[in-house]
């Protein structure tokens, strides 16, 4: 069986879960999450405690309910806490502003790009070359970043484009003559 699907998964205060034989949803102060549970995996509540357990012993099972708990997981943590993204703009002119639903992207094209986000999903830029990307949901977020960043991926010549902050651009040397 999966380790990870022995550990409970733990509910904090002011958090709400609902369980239903396939669907798991829960509700806190950043939002509410629903998830749709596969039908080799069970959740059970006893508690403050959500536990996965796998429903038959075939190794297809094990690796669903590690996947399940790790899922459920970070919908708690994302309705309690959030996450957040952050991507860095670096080139001459290379700009970025967040104007309610929408991020107004200019990364070097002859228009502006104006990225659209999803619902449930905020973004800010704190200066013109930066953007933090916040939301309940891990995997939304991380899309959505990844989206912005498709728009001008960090080049290895000059490291012109859009990056996570943490990245790290592996540089090449140019054509020598």
């Amino acid at each position: 069986m999966s380790r990870i699907a022995n550990a409970p998964v733990a509910i904090p205060q002011g958090v709400e879960t609902k369980l239903s034989d396939s669907e798991v949803s829960v509700k806190g102060t950043k939002g509410a999450l629903q998830l749709t549970l596969h039908n080799l995996v069970g959740v059970s509540q006893d508690g403050e405690l959500l536990r996965v357990a796998a429903k038959d012993d075939s190794r297809e099972a094990s690796a669903m309910t590690g996947t399940f708990r790790s899922l459920i997981n970070n919908m708690v943590v994302g309705v309690t806490e959030g996450f957040e993204k952050k991507l860095e703009l670096q080139g001459v002119g290379y700009r970025a502003k967040a104007q309610g639903k929408k991020v107004n992207l200019t990364v070097g094209y002859s228009h502006p790009i104006n990225y659209e986000l999803p619902e449930g999903v905020t973004a800010e830029t704190p200066s013109q070359t930066e953007i933090v990307i916040t939301g309940a949901d891990k995997q939304l977020v991380g899309q959505v970043a990844a989206e912005l960043r498709k728009f001008r991926p960090p080049e290895p010549y000059k490291g012109k484009g859009i990056r996570y902050v943490d990245e790290r651009v592996y540089r090449k040397e140019a054509k020598k003559k």
